[in-house]
């Protein structure tokens, strides 16, 4: 029992040399598997929720502390979802600014708020002009393992209340828009490496 303590300590005291201890930048890129909202038919009333679906994002970086830090980031992220009249696409500029804590070694965990502005959106073929919001705020929390340059996490995110687009929908001739709430619940899965 002693001896696979003091292994154990070693392997953890080997592993926090390789640690990303230093400050920096660096770029990340990674999946998500994410759902937006629900699909309405009229305000209040929901007609179907999505299908979760595989999408990606790309990145840079900062970091500026050690065991206790700071790291913005600027992340271009395409998201989809699925429901049985079509697919909302969503591309949107991401800019969470978390704070972190190396627990232990090179684990580390971190939260803080994201920044998102939506880029495009497209339901199926049609354009959506018309979102309640552009601009929202959404929260990020995850936990990280740094093993020198080479960082990976997974983290979730999700936006703070609801952010509707409508559109006209050909689909559905009976009605003469539909509502969609873009706001994504995502778990994000990254890659970095640190300059």
């Amino acid at each position: 029992m002693k001896k696979s303590f003091l292994i154990a300590l070693l392997v953890l005291g080997c592993l926090s040399t390789f640690a990303q201890k230093k400050s920096g930048f660096g770029i990340k890129a990674g999946l998500n598997y994410s759902s937006n909202g629900d699909y309405l038919e009229a305000v209040g009333e929901a007609l179907q929720n999505p299908d979760a679906n595989v999408g990606y994002h790309v990145g840079l970086f900062g970091k500026w502390g050690d065991k206790f830090y700071l790291r913005p980031e600027v992340v271009y992220t395409h998201t989809k979802s699925g429901y049985s009249d079509g697919d909302l696409k969503i591309d949107k500029l991401d800019v969470p600014v978390l704070g972190g804590w190396r627990i232990i070694g090179p684990l580390n965990i971190f939260v803080g708020p994201s920044f998102q502005y939506i880029l495009n959106s497209k339901f199926s073929d049609i354009s959506i002009d018309n979102i309640e919001n552009d601009f929202t705020v959404g929260l990020n929390a995850g936990v990280g393992v740094n093993l020198g340059r080479i960082g990976l996490e997974i983290r979730y995110e999700t936006g703070f209340g609801e952010n509707i687009a409508t559109f006209v929908n050909t689909n559905i001739t009976s009605l003469p828009e539909s509502r969609v709430d873009t706001r994504a619940d995502q778990v994000i899965f990254s890659l970095s490496f640190k300059f």
